[in-house]
């Protein structure tokens, strides 16, 4: 009987730490991060897509690293196509789907990936100039500013979680800088990309793999 208590409580105390353990992902992002079913109703996601070999949610970067940790996902605010900024492709104003935007939806997250600044990169947006405080609607409407409001609002909107930004590979250098600057300024974590395959301009079942890898080397 002794014996049996014994293994009772010892296992209730593992249990007690693996829940203990159990962290909260929540995703601001675009649409490397979108899956349909997962995201808001309303956002567009990309995947599944016929000129790409991801056609189940388990294998996005996400829910591969979530399995891999052991964490649960909170909140999927990913809509493909977005900006940080609110500049679009073609200079138009997307205010109510940029990134900043979107910083109240995250639920209660231990942490909160930001993997944006693609759609900035490939529709060109206006860098602007770095700043850090006194942020104004305008100055979101250049990618540097709306960077750093949407790290630093982030940070104070959920003051228990850990933000990192992700970066994806192949973009201009002028782009890839920018992150790295604000984050540094910012004290954010940047996780930089390299070598991810890609189908029809997004991660494929490789590039995925590889993400998730990356992430995991990198965040200890």
């Amino acid at each position: 009987m002794k014996k049996i208590i014994t293994i009772v409580l010892a296992a209730a105390m593992i249990a007690g730490v693996a829940n203990a353990q159990t962290k909260k992902v929540s995703i601001l992002g675009d649409s490397y991060s979108t899956f349909k079913g997962v995201n808001p109703d309303g956002y567009a996601p990309f995947y599944p897509d016929a000129n790409n070999d991801v056609k189940e949610v388990s294998q996005t970067w996400w829910s591969l690293y979530n399995e891999t940790m052991g964490y649960t996902l909170e909140v999927n605010d990913s809509w493909g196509g977005t900006t940080i900024c609110n500049t679009g492709y073609f200079r138009r104003n997307v205010a109510n789907s940029s990134f900043n935007s979107r910083l109240w939806k995250l639920g209660d997250p231990d942490i909160i990936f930001v993997f944006g600044g693609t759609n900035d990169a490939w529709a060109n947006v206006p860098l602007g100039e770095y700043k850090y405080s006194d942020i104004s609607k305008e100055d979101c409407n250049t990618l540097r500013p709306a960077l750093a409001y949407t790290l630093d609002a982030l940070k104070r909107i959920y003051p228990k979680a850990t933000v990192y930004a992700i970066l994806n590979s192949e973009l201009k250098e002028e782009v890839n800088e920018s992150f790295r600057e604000v984050c540094k300024h910012c004290e954010v974590q940047l996780i930089e990309l390299h070598d991810i395959e890609k189908q029809n301009g997004h991660p494929s079942v490789n590039g995925m793999k590889a993400i998730c890898d990356q992430l995991v080397e990198a965040i200890k």
